[in-house]
C-alpha cells in the first residue's frame, strides 16, 4: 500500500498572528512598563505611542520581505543579498552577543516574580535568576523543545491573562497620576525609548515564518493582528502602571492581580512569570545555538573549542561559547552590580542593530510603496539607536570585530590556497556559506531568531 504523502501544514491568519506574538510578548512585557515609569513618570506613553506608530512600517516590512522572498535567510541573509557577504558577519555578532545579556534580563525579571510571589528575600533574585538561566541552558542540552502548537497555546493564554488584566484593573485608574507628565523632561522620552525597544524587536520573525504562510497576503493580514493585538496589550499596561502608580514597583502584574484576585493573584502571576521566563529563555538559547553553529561553520564568528577538541559539532560548540557568556554576564551583574536596566538597554541596542540592518535591507530589495515603507521604518529605527547613547559602542565594537575577523579568517584562506591547489574551491564555498546557509543547506539566517516556527521566542 503506497504511503500517502503529508500535506505541509500552513498558517492561518489567527494562528500565525499567534506566532508572531510569541515572538514579541515576553518577560519583558512584565517589567518594562514599570521600568519606563520609574525613569520619566508618565512621559514614557508617548514613548510607547511613538514605538507602536513606528512598528507598522517595520512590521510590513519585515512581513513584506517574507512575503516576497520566502524561505530567504533571515535577516543574515537579507542583508548578505542586499549588501554582499560581508554584511552577514556584523548582523549574526550582533544577535549572538544580545543571547546572554538578554538571557540574562529575563532570568531578572522572572526570578523578582518568583521572590515577591513567595515573599523571600530580594538577595534570592539573583540566585534564582541564574537558576533560570542554568534550567534553559540544560534544557537545550537535553534537546528540549516546545512545539509549534504548544507556543500558540501558551501565546493565546498569556494574551488573555494580560487582557484580564487590564480589563480588571482599568477601573482603578487614578487620573490624578498622570500629572505632571514630564517631570524628567521631554528629554526622557528618548531614553525610554531606547529601553522600550527591547519589547518590539520581535517582528522579523516575520521572515523566518514566511514559508509556514498559505499566501503572502496571509503573512500581512496576521501581522496587522499582532499589531492590533499589541497595540492594545502595551498601551494597556503602560497606563495601569502609571494610573496605579505601580512604577516603583519591580513586580507590576503581580500588583494589578493581587488587586482584583487577591491571593489567587499571586499564584497565578507566579505560575505565568515562572513559564514564560523558561519559555523565553529557552528558545532564545536555542536560536543562539543554532545561529553559532551556522556562524561558526562558515567562519563567522570564533567559537570555543570543545573538551573533544577542535573538530567536534560546531552545535556544541557553540552550547560551551553561548555557556561561558552566559556565566559572565551573570558574574558581572552579581560581582559588578548591573541592573536590570542596564542589561535591558544593552539588549536593545545590539536587537535594534540587527532591525536596522534588516530594514536597509528590506529598501535595497524591495520596490514601489514598499521600498517607501523599508526607508520610513530604516529612519525610525535609527532614531531609537541614537537614544541608547555610548550602548551605541556595543554594536560598533562587534561590527568592527566581525570586520577583523573576517579579514583574518580570508587571510588564512589565501594562505591555503596558495599551498594547495584544490584549496581554492574549497574555501571559496566556505565563505559563500556565511551567506547562504550551512553545510546541511539551512540558512544562516534562519536562526537570528529562531529557524523553525516553535522555536520563535520572545524574551
Amino acid at each position: 500500500m503506497p504511503a500517502r504523502s503529508r500535506t505541509p501544514y500552513r498558517f492561518g491568519v489567527v494562528t500565525g498572528a499567534a506566532m508572531l506574538l510569541g515572538s514579541l510578548l515576553g518577560p519583558g512585557a512584565l517589567a518594562l512598563p514599570a521600568l519606563a515609569a520609574h525613569a520619566a513618570g508618565p512621559a514614557p506613553l508617548a514613548a510607547w505611542a511613538a514605538l507602536l506608530a513606528a512598528s507598522v512600517p517595520i512590521a510590513l516590512t519585515f512581513a513584506t520581505l517574507g512575503a516576497r522572498h520566502p524561505g530567504g535567510g533571515g535577516i543574515s541573509g537579507f542583508a548578505a543579498h542586499a549588501f554582499g557577504d560581508w554584511a552577514a558577519g556584523p548582523v549574526g555578532w550582533w544577535f549572538y552577543a544580545a543571547v546572554p545579556i538578554g538571557v540574562a534580563a529575563a532570568g531578572i525579571i522572572g526570578a523578582r516574580y518568583l521572590a515577591a510571589a513567595a515573599a523571600v528575600d530580594t538577595g534570592w533574585v539573583r540566585i534564582l535568576g541564574a537558576a533560570f538561566v542554568v534550567a534553559g541552558l540544560a534544557a537545550n542540552v537535553a534537546g528540549l523543545r516546545a512545539s509549534g502548537r504548544s507556543q500558540v497555546v501558551s501565546t493565546v493564554l498569556l494574551v488573555a491573562l494580560l487582557a484580564t488584566t487590564i480589563v480588571t484593573s482599568a477601573s482603578r485608574v487614578d487620573a490624578a497620576a498622570f500629572t505632571p507628565f514630564a517631570p524628567r523632561g521631554w528629554t526622557a522620552v528618548g531614553a525610554a525609548a531606547a529601553l522600550l525597544f527591547y519589547a518590539f524587536s520581535g517582528w522579523e520573525a516575520a521572515t523566518h515564518l514566511s514559508a509556514q504562510f498559505g499566501s503572502g497576503t496571509t503573512v500581512l493580514r496576521a501581522t496587522v493582528v499582532a499589531l492590533l493585538v499589541v497595540t492594545v496589550l502595551y498601551l494597556g499596561l503602560a497606563v495601569l502602571t502609571i494610573g496605579l502608580d505601580a512604577g516603583q514597583s519591580s513586580v507590576p502584574l503581580l500588583t494589578f492581580l493581587r488587586g482584583t484576585f487577591g491571593p489567587a493573584g499571586t499564584v497565578l502571576t507566579a505560575g505565568a512569570a515562572v513559564a514564560l521566563t523558561f519559555g523565553a529563555i529557552n528558545g532564545y538559547l536555542a536560536s543562539g545555538i543554532q545561529l553559532g553553529a551556522a556562524l561558526g561553520r562558515a567562519r563567522t564568528v570564533p567559537l570555543l573549542s570543545t573538551p573533544v577538541g577542535p573538530d567536534a559539532g560546531w552545535s556544541g560548540r557553540s552550547v560551551l561559547t553561548l555557556t561561558c557568556s552566559c556565566a559572565l554576564v551573570v558574574a558581572a551583574t552579581a560581582l559588578a552590580g548591573l541592573q536590570l536596566d542596564t542589561l535591558v538597554r544593552a539588549t536593545s541596542a545590539l536587537l535594534g542593530a540587527v532591525t536596522l540592518a534588516g530594514t536597509l535591507a528590506g529598501a535595497r530589495l524591495l520596490t514601489g510603496g514598499a521600498r517607501v515603507g523599508a526607508l520610513l521604518a530604516s529612519v525610525l529605527v535609527a532614531l531609537v539607536l541614537v537614544s541608547c547613547g555610548w550602548m551605541l559602542l556595543l554594536p560598533v565594537a562587534l561590527a568592527a570585530g566581525a570586520a577583523l575577523y573576517g579579514r583574518r579568517v580570508a587571510a588564512v584562506e589565501r594562505a591555503r590556497a596558495s599551498r594547495s591547489p584544490r584549496a581554492p574551491e574549497r574555501h571559496g564555498r566556505a565563505r559563500r556559506v556565511a551567506a547562504r546557509g550551512d553545510d546541511a543547506g539551512h540558512p544562516i539566517g534562519q536562526s537570528d531568531r529562531g529557524p523553525e516556527p516553535d522555536r520563535v521566542e520572545r524574551m
